[in-house]
């Protein structure tokens, strides 16, 4: 049994998608407070769901029962309820999933974090906190660190609104960033299951080419057949903002942004090395696909 924390989640979901279409049998964790059709689409899936929460040490102990694996995916810095926060759920929360697997004799612990190469902020602190928990834990894992995914950074959300050809450019627009799609995240995840060459092992995730983001920008306009209206968030506006900024969430988001603006670097030989056979989506690949389907406004 594989238990999926986060399974909810676009990441997560993802991840079960792929390991119910192996034949694996899989456990998501879900709060009381979960989307019912998200949950409706995990059980079509094949997911057996048990309720349970990071912030509730006695319901990870309930679903970590009988588990081999467990893989967690969940974070409160794109998704946050009442209750949330960067030390609760992200820090403390994980701690505890790290410890009731430990307890529940799980033999595998995958751990999706972020990029390595990040600027101190609260979110940083916490996973780089769980990473050494992960570490020291006995269980065998793997760590997986991507990059900006393409899906979060290159959408509205974030001011890149491909449909109006609207890009808001953070810095100058030259640094360089290696971005990752998120369904190649998740195949990471599934593919480090069994695997000899991620057991105990962290790796570096993202596309062999970097982009900066006005790179992408001609990569949409050529997609599209549109020029994009650019708007430019000064880097020294960025720090100000993170520097200004009192809540931990949006410390963390403002110091993400100005990372991005910056360029956010991976080393990711060892994944090339140790994951052969999966073939990565370019941005080029991305831009193509999101106007293959987005719908006629």
């Amino acid at each position: 049994m594989i238990l999926v924390v986060g399974s909810t989640g676009n990441l997560g979901s993802e991840i079960c998608r792929r390991l119910t279409a192996k034949g694996l049998a899989v456990r998501g964790l879900v709060r009381s407070t979960s989307d019912p059709e998200k949950v409706t689409r995990l059980k079509a899936l094949g997911v057996e769901t048990v309720t349970g929460d990071l912030r509730d040490p006695s319901s990870l102990a309930a679903a970590c029962r009988g588990v081999n694996t467990v893989i967690t995916t969940a974070t409160s810095i794109t998704s946050i309820q009442p209750g949330d926060s960067i030390p609760v759920t992200d820090q403390h929360g994980q701690l505890d999933l790290v410890q009731a697997a430990q307890q529940a004799g799980v033999r595998n612990f995958i751990y999706v974090s972020i990029a390595q190469k990040m600027e101190p902020c609260p979110m940083t602190t916490a996973k780089r906190t769980v990473e050494q928990s992960v570490i020291s834990s006995g269980m065998d894992y793997t760590i997986l660190c991507p990059g900006p995914y393409m899906q979060v950074w290159l959408s509205p959300g974030l001011g890149f609104d491909y449909r109006e050809a609207k890009a808001t450019i953070y810095g100058d627009g030259h640094a360089k960033n290696t971005y990752i799609s998120r369904e190649d995240v998740a195949e990471y995840a599934v593919q480090s299951l069994g695997n000899p060459a991620a057991s105990n092992a962290l790796f570096e995730l993202g596309y062999p080419q970097m982009y900066s983001l006005l790179e992408i920008v001609r990569i949409f306009e050529e997609a599209s057949g549109k020029s994009f209206e650019l708007q430019f968030v000064p880097a020294v506006a960025l720090e100000a903002q993170r520097d200004a900024a009192t809540d931990l969430r949006q410390i963390s988001r403002a110091a993400l942004i100005h990372n991005v603006a910056t360029g956010i670097h991976a080393d990711i030989s060892k994944a090339q090395k140790s994951f052969p056979d999966i073939q990565l989506k370019s941005v080029k690949e991305f831009a193509s696909q999101a106007f293959a389907i987005a719908l006629p406004r």
